[in-house]
């Protein structure tokens, strides 16, 4: 078989307590992007398997298995989580793989997020479910959308996100 086609023909799903990290993986990850993470394979579905080495270290996927360790992934799995396996010939080759796995994903463009963000806005998604759906606070949709302050704030009323309106409340 072709060294290419390989790994994708190792696919399984296995317990992920069988699945350990790698004491060098130099990516970090915030709390808010583990949890966009999650909502990303709750919506989405497992999409990317985590690349692992024959003993079954990690060589790529480290926060997809860390979020499958928490509610609901972990019930929903059952426990499990979906592996490839490459097999390096040395430690070299699996720190290369890391890195590379890493570095691969690239970052994401002002102008064209900002496009994204108003054609969501334009087709009528609400600022709570963009923000829900991308990771983001409404802050930084606003600032992605190109809309005024004046016709952002009217968007977040009229979209019934059951903020009340604000009250001036004197003592007697």
């Amino acid at each position: 078989m072709d060294n290419l086609m390989l790994p994708l023909s190792t696919l399984q799903w296995v317990e992920r307590s069988r699945i350990k990290p790698n004491d060098y993986n130099p990516n970090k990850v915030s709390k808010q992007n583990l949890g966009l993470l999650k909502q990303s394979i709750l919506t989405n579905g497992w999409t990317l398997p985590i690349v692992v080495r024959p003993d079954f270290t990690i060589i790529d996927g480290f926060h997809r298995w860390t979020v499958a360790g928490e509610e609901p992934l972990f019930s929903m799995l059952g426990g499990k989580v979906p592996i490839v396996i490459v097999s390096h010939k040395d430690r070299a080759g699996n720190m290369y793989g890391t890195i590379t796995h890493n570095r691969a994903r690239g970052t994401h463009l002002l102008e064209p997020m900002k496009a994204i963000v108003k054609e969501l806005l334009n087709d009528g998604k609400s600022v709570e479910e963009i923000g829900k759906q991308l990771g983001m606070k409404p802050e930084e949709v606003f600032r992605l959308s190109d809309f005024s302050k004046e016709d952002f704030l009217q968007m977040m009323i009229n979209s019934n996100q059951g903020y009340s309106k604000a009250e001036f409340i004197t003592k007697i």
